[in-house]
């Protein structure tokens, strides 16, 4: 296990679980779609991500990072559960069933996901809920179980014959000496597991120093001008409340090409107004709580941008966060959005960002996925570094299918960071942008009154007369 992986696992404590999750909605199949279905199209698709039979097994005496082995005993109905939402089977239901299933952290002792049907759901739908520690899925070819039992076609095909057989596991001696001989081939990944050694600020100052200096700039700029005070940073429960929240992809596209239009503006993209919007819903949410709101008031959002890698083989892309201050305390929505674009437009231009692919090689900093970039970054600093992280993750435009029942909407359920009571995740998918707020439960009693802060908000954005202008 590389050390940033292993670094989600010394991260986590019963009030911080490293995992992150997501609620696939579907309508119901033609032909029905039960537990049983659910059990045989997951047996069938793990042949895609082996590393969902293995376990973590922690090395003696800690003389490395954890290893991988194969679980002899993996049971897939362990992992594979079914659930059900009382009459009616609303929306509310199902939202509070999923803030205490993630709320949950994963056994240590048997591979690091989980994965729920729930039925019951209003006019005959049902939802997939998952699991997935962060430790488990790959920073660079990042593939999540919710990703492989979904296909762009109704027919999911012959199934993948199951023929895999564990593994015999290493012994702890041979554990040992397999430590001694990767210590001798490589001396300094010895010296750079060694958990005293990253807890020593001297040490990583100087060695990332030498090897990235970006790095330090980048947080040395941020740490310099402290995340403002905002009732987002909290001392987190065990707890969680969890709201969903669904759009229209083309409200966002028509703002943004009506103040694309507008003389001498920002360059715009639906990012920005994606991020105008979440702005703008914060606004309202705190005026509720009758916080006081001058002109200059803001939140700052840790916001990890997807940036196109030249040449780079499939698309890939590499992972700049960005730290934005939303200005909360502007009362008029589309003057939130230039400053929002403009914020975002002078970071990545003047580079300010610092690429994945460098933060990845660093224990102690953020790893190159969206999501897991979000939560590595929610370390004992962010409190001073930025209030709340918010993640947008682009997905497919065309419908996709467990077996033949069709998805209608991808909600993400990101981990909550030490400190910080509220992570806002988003994601696109075949014309709808879908929202998963996930909030301490003590802290943000009122995290649905935010839900609908947000679609408010973009319908004020809609209207509001310098847009159409």
């Amino acid at each position: 296990m590389s050390s940033l992986d292993s670094s989600f696992l010394y991260l986590e404590d019963r009030t911080t679980p490293m995992h992150v999750g997501s609620v696939l909605i579907f309508s119901q199949a033609d032909d029905g779609f039960d537990y049983d279905r659910l059990v045989s199209l997951v047996t069938s698709r793990i042949a895609y991500v082996p590393r969902y039979r293995q376990r973590v097994r922690e090395m003696p005496g800690g003389l490395l990072n954890p290893v991988w082995v194969d679980d002899p005993e993996f049971d897939v109905t362990y992992h594979v559960r079914r659930s059900a939402l009382p009459r009616p089977g609303t929306m509310a239901q199902l939202e509070e069933f999923v803030g205490r299933i993630e709320a949950r952290g994963l056994d240590r002792h048997r591979p690091l996901w989980e994965i729920y049907l729930v039925e019951g759901l209003q006019d005959g739908r049902f939802a997939i809920v998952t699991k997935t520690h962060q430790a488990l899925v790959d920073g660079v070819h990042a593939i999540d179980i919710g990703q492989v039992i979904v296909d762009a076609d109704a027919d999911s095909g012959a199934p993948v014959p199951y023929t895999w057989r564990a593994e015999r596991e290493p012994s702890s001696v041979e554990l040992v000496a397999h430590a001694a001989f990767d210590a001798v081939r490589r001396p300094t990944s010895l010296v750079g597991t060694v958990r005293s050694g990253v807890r020593d600020t001297g040490r990583i100052a100087s060695r990332i120093a030498s090897r990235v200096g970006g790095v330090v700039q980048t947080v040395a700029r941020s740490a310099a001008l402290p995340a403002p005070a905002s009732p987002l940073n909290r001392e987190v429960g065990a707890h969680r409340r969890f709201v969903m929240v669904s759009t229209d992809l083309k409200d966002y596209q028509r703002i943004r090409r009506r103040v694309s239009k507008s003389r001498g503006a920002v360059d715009v993209t639906v990012h920005d107004v994606i991020l105008a919007t979440i702005t703008g819903g914060l606004r309202s949410w705190l005026l509720t709580r009758g916080e006081s709101m001058t002109t200059g008031e803001s939140i700052r959002a840790m916001v990890p941008v997807s940036t196109q890698v030249d040449g780079a083989e499939g698309g890939a892309g590499n992972v700049t966060p960005c730290f934005v201050d939303l200005p909360v305390g502007e009362a008029r929505p589309t003057m939130r959005l230039h400053q929002v674009a403009y914020s975002m437009q002078q970071q990545i231009e003047r580079g300010q960002g610092v690429g994945a692919s460098t933060l990845a090689g660093i224990a102690g900093f953020a790893p190159p996925t969206l999501h897991s970039l979000g939560a590595r970054l929610g370390s004992a600093m962010s409190r001073r570094m930025f209030n709340l992280v918010v993640t947008n993750v682009p997905g497919p435009q065309q419908p996709l299918y467990a077996a033949d029942a069709l998805m209608t909407a991808s909600h993400p359920v990101i981990p909550l960071a030490k400190g910080q009571a509220l992570a806002i995740g988003l994601t696109s998918y075949d014309g709808g942008v879908y929202f998963g707020l996930n909030a301490d439960r003590d802290a943000m009693p009122d995290v649905d009154v935010l839900g609908q802060c947000l679609v408010d908000a973009l319908e004020e954005l809609r209207e509001d007369k310098e847009v159409l202008a």
